[in-house]
């Protein structure tokens, strides 16, 4: 490689790109380059080191991440005829590994893999056969709990000896059920694809030899997010050479609930006691006042190692620390803020903690014309729960709604049986809104249906609760729906073209997990509150609340430019006021750095 290529690194930079013997964990602080380091790293090896880029193997997290990365090392590449390593998700090598190797544990090389559509019909299938009702049991939190299993490497054997409770030891005899069902069908699930992989490794020593030797180099990207399964998969490549260079930063570990374990990067110089630790601490992204803001947040934590991070960048503004009267007062000051700057709409992202959040800032930016989107989610009124609980009230005002007829029987015929019972009780005109929702999901049990233990769950939730926020402003269910359509209406895609929605120039909306990984000039960050961030459910629990600040930390060090939190002195949410205490993670921010407002 060109010695002038090597100097467009930076000394730690470069010394992770050096470094290819034996283990190496690179602590790679937000905006650090370490996406460029790994690029770097590969071209280095294949034209520094002659390695053959055969035997390289990088492992990212997402499709995009790996496409990314292998766009890079394309144009790092001299020869456009070259061969490039192997680079994917986990999940995508296992694949691949399969396919070639699953017939030594009865796995065809053609087997399918199921989405999560298809498992949820296989299992709906597996419920029928051995005698349970599906309206009792959630398949959907069957498959999460059985999903977990497989991230722990737990068989259905083993699974059955540690079940604990009713629900646990309903998922004992579904698993091993649902693995045959997959079997029979020439099929795995995503998780099966490291778990077998897993299998054929340990029960065929000579298989984990030919990809150690395949693999003579093995780099993992986010090592911080990894599960067990994952771990295990690259402990096992990595064999006696430990030819293995981990990237990740302990400080951006959000995806607990996902089930990624923070202990595996911790206990990597554990696990690898001759292993290089290399710091990639200059940020190349944001201000000093961002840095010095997200470094003394963080340096709050005490479970996990903290890097120092520092930039040559400017001193920039301070951070903005808005108090609004309530939620509607906090979107309009957003919609202020944006329309008022002489910048573009794409240069602003809106951050929150739960997507039921969302609500309120969509109706005022369609209000106020502020062309949006949302990443990584659905907007509030296309999203699939709220779309059922609306199909169940316009039952109410036209019994002959054929179409929410055909949306309630697919959530459930049992429980479409109920709602049509209750519209018999109840006098659309003379019940409020508030109330005919609250016996929909009472009488329905929508959100007993929805509690599947998992963050997703619920998230869901929240969007139904928030429903209530709507129907406290109306007097009659008439009125609230037909504002629901007219919000809805305006999502339509000529509207959407009249606000500028259909291109990229629009404000980008999505939670705080989502935003990992991204940068924006502008960051908004609302509910800045107790209860929101941190979440209500990390306020007891000492390492749910360093998580919490992990994802404030996140979405502070998004920012380039301009951060600015919003809370409210009372906020609407699920249809009942709270009047939450701002968030603690302000007093953790140098008092010097930050500016409040009220407004």
């Amino acid at each position: 490689m060109p010695k002038l290529i090597l100097d467009r690194l930076n000394p730690s930079q470069k010394e992770a790109v050096a470094q290819t013997e034996g283990p190496i964990l690179i602590l790679a602080g937000p905006g650090s380059g370490k996406t460029r380091c790994l690029a770097y790293k590969i071209a280095f090896l294949i034209r520094e080191k002659g390695i053959n880029p055969n035997q390289i193997l990088g492992v990212t997290f997402t499709n995009k991440a790996a496409n990314e990365m292998r766009e890079r090392v394309q144009k790092l590449s001299e020869n456009p005829k070259q061969k490039f390593p192997w680079i994917g998700t986990f999940h995508a090598i296992c694949a691949k590994i399969l396919r070639r190797d699953g017939k030594y544990i009865d796995i065809p090389p053609n087997f399918l893999i199921y989405d999560e559509a298809d498992q949820i019909q296989l299992l709906k299938k597996v419920l029928k056969k051995i005698d349970l009702n599906e309206q009792k049991i959630n398949p959907q939190a069957v498959l999460n709990a059985i999903s977990s299993a497989k991230n722990e490497l737990v068989s259905p054997d083993t699974y059955a000896t540690l079940a604990s409770g009713f629900f646990q030891e309903t998922v004992s005899r579904l698993y091993p059920e649902y693995q045959k069902a997959l079997t029979q069908n020439n099929a795995l699930d995503f998780d099966d694809l490291i778990m077998k992989t897993i299998e054929i490794f340990e029960k065929n020593p000579s298989i984990l030899n030919y990809w150690r030797n395949c693999f003579q180099h093995l780099l993992v990207d986010e090592y911080q997010d990894t599960n067990k399964a994952q771990y295990v998969f690259s402990k096992l490549l990595a064999g006696s050479k430990q030819n293995i260079c981990v990237v990740g930063d302990p400080g951006q570990s959000i995806y607990a609930w996902r089930g990624a374990d923070i202990r595996n990067i911790l206990q990597f110089k554990a696990d690898y006691p001759k292993a290089k630790i290399i710091r990639l601490e200059q940020n190349y992204r944001s201000t000093q006042t961002i840095i010095e803001a997200a470094s003394s947040l963080i340096q709050h934590n005490i479970s996990h190692p903290k890097l120092a991070l520092w930039t040559e960048n400017l001193v920039g503004e301070s951070i903005k620390i808005v108090e609004t009267l309530d939620e509607e007062k906090e979107a309009h000051f957003l919609s202020r803020e944006i329309a008022f700057d002489d910048r573009q709409f794409s240069d602003f992202a809106v951050l929150y903690r739960t997507n039921a959040q969302s609500r309120v800032i969509e109706e005022v930016f369609l209000k106020t014309k502020i062309p949006y989107t949302i990443l990584g989610g659905t907007r509030f009124y296309e999203r699939k729960e709220i779309k059922d609980i609306l199909a169940y009230l316009r039952l109410f005002v036209n019994p002959h709604d054929s179409v929410s007829l055909g949306r309630a029987e697919k959530v459930g015929k049992h429980r479409l049986g109920r709602i049509l019972e209750l519209q018999k009780e109840i006098n659309p005109n003379q019940a409020s809104p508030l109330e005919i929702l609250d016996q929909v999901l009472a009488v329905s049990q929508y959100l007993e249906m929805l509690k599947d233990k998992t963050e997703e769950g619920e998230s869901r939730i929240e969007n139904v609760k928030e429903l209530r926020s709507v129907a406290t402003d109306f007097h009659s269910l008439a009125d609230f729906l037909e504002n629901v359509a007219l919000v809805q209406q305006e999502y339509l895609p000529d509207t959407g073209k009249l606000l500028g929605s259909a291109s990229n120039n629009v404000v980008k909306l999505m939670t705080l997990h989502t935003a990992k990984g991204l940068e924006f000039p502008i960051v908004f960050i609302v509910g800045f509150e107790e209860g929101l961030l941190p979440h209500s459910r990390s306020l007891i629990d000492k390492l749910e609340l360093e998580e919490e600040r992990r994802l404030c930390y996140v979405g502070l060090t998004r920012a380039k430019e301009k951060v600015y939190f919003t809370h409210a002195q009372r906020r609407l949410f699920f249809g009942s006021t709270s009047f939450n205490e701002v968030s603690r993670f302000l007093d953790e921010l140098p008092a010097e750095l930050i500016e409040k407002w009220q407004v």
